[in-house]
């Protein structure tokens, strides 16, 4: 089991739910990590419709066993690349990384993205034993686009029609142990309203992923936000947002976090005062994620 090293407790402007940050110890971004990392790329893992799908492993030498963090790139569902990943860097801190590719939404239409990531996990718990990690504890992050397929991932876990065949290897799971939400949107329906030209305009990413307007494909909107499908055995959350985002919209948070409040569940908000979207990493951030991480892989 990987260990982290220890730093002070570092300040969070919005905390909600069991995340106990006072008990934690952090560890220290500024020091030296204890271990390098191995970079496996371009692994395909799937060519659903044609579409050749790979994923980048991050592993960190020097750990047996390490567990698993699914990282899924943003870009609107219809752009961007499994070489940002955001969170690569934790795997100089004993974490398994796997940074996804999914079908765009010019590729195919909603639900083609969220099975693609169900089953790159269930790929790579298949073949968890080739590469080293655990499979047993996998949690899933993602960035914007891929922060709402993080979240969609977290709450769809009995939700059939979101499964997909997508990689085959059926009889794994696709559920997670947590989620780190980036600033994704969570309520298609409410985002319709509050950010209409995001939903209702052919230029607007959700119009392009649904393949028209939230407010003619309401039973769409609704199965594509994971707000939706939330229950009480539903893993921890945490959520991520700029207070000065103007691509996806804080109530998009606020959403979300108050119907995982409403249902019992864990859920922690971080507020990035003055931020935009995609804010550049900080290292309250980084001790907020590693604290996050730490609790769920090495059992609170």
């Amino acid at each position: 089991m990987p260990k982290f090293p220890s730093s002070p407790q570092p300040r969070t402007h919005f905390a909600l739910a069991a995340l106990v940050l006072a008990s934690l110890h952090f560890p220290a971004v500024a020091e030296e990590p204890r271990n390098g990392v191995k970079l496996v790329a371009d692994i395909e893992f799937a060519q659903p419709g044609g579409v050749p799908l790979l994923l980048d492993l991050h592993l960190p030498k020097g750990i047996e066993n390490p567990p698993l963090l699914l990282f899924i790139h943003g870009g609107g569902w219809r752009n961007g690349d499994r070489k940002r990943c955001r969170l690569d860097w934790v795997a100089r801190y004993g974490i398994a990384v796997a940074s996804i590719e999914y079908r765009l939404s010019h590729e195919a239409l909603f639900p083609a993205q969220i099975h693609d990531c169900k089953g790159a996990l269930r790929w790579l718990r298949a073949h968890a034993g080739r590469y080293g990690f655990d499979a047993g504890r996998v949690v899933v992050a993602g960035t914007s686009a891929g922060g709402h397929l993080a979240a969609l991932m977290g709450t769809c876990g009995d939700v059939v029609a979101l499964e997909g065949t997508t990689a085959g290897h059926a009889g794994q799971s696709s559920r997670v142990e947590a989620v780190i939400n980036y600033y994704g949107p969570s309520d298609f329906v409410a985002r319709a309203q509050s950010h209409p030209e995001k939903c209702e305009e052919p230029s607007g990413g959700v119009f392009q992923l649904l393949g028209g307007k939230v407010s003619e494909n309401l039973d769409l909107a609704r199965l594509v936000s994971p707000v939706t499908h939330i229950t009480e055995d539903d893993p921890p959350l945490l959520i991520l947002h700029g207070s000065e985002d103007k691509v996806v919209k804080l109530d998009q948070t606020e959403i979300l976090r108050d119907r995982y409040q409403a249902a019992g569940l864990d859920v922690t908000v971080h507020i990035e005062d003055g931020a935009a979207h995609g804010w550049k990493t900080t290292d309250e951030e980084r001790h907020l994620i590693l604290a996050f991480l730490r609790t769920h892989f090495e059992g609170g």
